[in-house]
């Protein structure tokens, strides 16, 4: 009796512990998805500030996502040689660095320098986070747990033009950046004092082959998928599917091969694993997309300002902020897949509702569909990205969270890349048609979001076949479990 007491008090104290390393993870993780998304509403003013043209700003957005990806992958052999919670800290501090160099950039080139800078900082905070996190939490509580973490994945990307609008219409661009300066000293400070120390793990050396290679796999191929939108037999459409395609296979080939490769691709042999990423792949397609062209209708078609843009769609953050934690203690009673077909029925529903646009198309009507939508994310998103870790040997987590957060970041450009050039092609075939901008451009934001649904409806099926892992802990995950506990206990 007293030896079960003991441990059921034990496992309340392992949680309360937990929140305190979750909250670092969670402000770094935050910091950094919501700078992802405040460049865009700004680009309008740093074109105008340094006098430069939109194409050359465009590469502060394009140089930060090639920097992120580029370093993603190494995430997992980074933390195995030199420890979570030292690499984490680091990274943390070069994306606070790389801020503040943003904020005192005089040049477009300078500006474009800093954001490389902060995007090496910036994308091995997720994967990190994460695998820290799902190690350290109870199996029992996992959905809960991932679904606090799972906020600020969500209510990022939706606060940051609400942010962003404001800064730039009522202080200056500088505070976009500069903002970040004290949120990463509390993340730090917090990680230092919180983040228990995890044990380094020999590892061989670093794969070169595959940090050459995935770099250019990733970014090729969102050129050419970008460029597709507008004309899928062009010379740099052709010349981005077959480099990155090629490097791709050959990525896939040199890992599989090593002993200790760059992303663990061997993880892929597990069905459930494998049947869960296509999912999630499938769900970020679909929703990313339509989150990226909400603003750009608002603002380019029904005139709003960056800070009336940013305020229309805060009601789709504040729902998925609302629906995750529900989410995830769901998915500890029901698992993924109800919560997979529900959210992305949802979704589907705000996006066919979002295809009947028209020009003079109610405000209400809008914020009614984007609120089912971050409702639908809040239900299904960390469900399925918790039961992709789930999925997976519980010893390879640390290799598996670079793997998805880097596919991730692929299909989010994917999807960026194609469903802009889908609407930038579609509008010019309907002005054409129509002989109005107004109507055409309507028209081609109807059909972009028509197609992100039926995207959408394609998860919503697929999530029919899911099924809950085999428990990990029925193998080696008692140990693993009370070596997190002890290792919480001892922190």
């Amino acid at each position: 009796m007293s030896s079960s007491k003991t441990s059921a008090v034990q496992g309340e104290v392992t949680i309360r512990q937990l929140i305190a390393p979750l909250m670092a993870v969670i402000v770094g993780m935050f910091m950094v998805i919501l700078d992802s998304t405040v460049v865009n509403v700004a680009l309008p003013k740093l074109v105008q500030d340094f006098n430069t043209t939109v194409s050359t700003i465009q590469w502060t957005v394009t140089g930060y996502t090639l920097a992120l990806s580029a370093v993603i992958p190494l995430a997992g052999w980074m933390t195995d040689r030199f420890g979570a919670k030292q690499i984490f800290l680091i990274t943390i501090a070069l994306f606070t660095l790389g801020s503040v160099l943003c904020s005192l950039a005089t040049s477009p080139e300078q500006l474009i320098l800093y954001r490389v800078i902060q995007g090496l900082g910036g994308g091995m905070v997720a994967p990190i986070g994460m695998a820290m996190v799902f190690r350290l939490a109870p199996p029992e509580k996992m959905g809960s747990i991932m679904g606090m973490l799972g906020v600020p994945m969500l209510l990022a990307p939706a606060l940051g033009p609400v942010l962003s609008g404001y800064l730039v219409e009522y202080v200056s661009w500088h505070w976009i950046f500069l903002i970040n300066l004290p949120v990463g000293i509390l993340a730090m400070i917090v990680g230092i004092k919180f983040l228990p120390k995890v044990e380094r793990k020999t590892v061989p050396a670093l794969d070169i082959l595959g940090i050459i290679l995935a770099p250019i796999a990733f970014s090729m191929l969102a050129y050419g998928v970008s460029e597709g939108g507008k004309s899928w037999t062009s010379t740099e459409t052709l010349i981005g599917l077959i480099v990155g395609g090629a490097a791709l296979l050959i990525f896939i080939f040199v890992e599989l091969r090593q002993k200790q490769p760059l992303l663990e691709l061997r993880v892929f042999g597990s069905s459930d694993f494998t049947r869960g990423i296509i999912i999630s792949w499938i769900s970020q397609i679909a929703l990313f997309g339509a989150i990226m062209i909400m603003p750009l209708y608002l603002q380019q078609v029904r005139g709003y300002s960056p800070l009336e843009s940013g305020l229309t769609v805060l009601p789709q953050a504040l729902a998925s902020g609302l629906f995750m934690p529900i989410g995830g203690r769901l998915f500890d009673k029901i698992g993924a897949r109800p919560l997979v077909i529900t959210g992305l029925s949802i979704i589907t529903a705000a996006l066919m509702l979002l295809s009947n646009i028209a020009v003079d198309t109610a405000s209400w009507y809008i914020i009614i569909a984007l609120t089912m939508m971050g409702a639908g994310m809040g239900l299904s998103m960390m469900a399925i990205n918790t039961h992709v870790l789930q999925s997976a040997p519980r010893k390879l987590v640390s290799r598996v969270t670079p793997l998805t957060t880097a596919a991730q970041q692929v299909m989010v450009s994917f999807a960026v890349a194609g469903l802009t050039g889908y609407l930038t092609s579609r509008i010019t075939d309907h002005v054409t048609e129509l002989k109005d901008p107004v109507k055409g451009a309507v028209a081609a934001y109807g059909d972009t979001f028509m197609v992100a649904g039926c995207i959408a409806v394609v998860g919503a099926l697929i999530g029919i076949i899911l099924r809950r892992p085999k428990r990990q802990e029925d193998a080696p995950a008692p140990d693993a479990e009370q070596s997190n506990s002890a290792m919480m206990m001892n922190h």
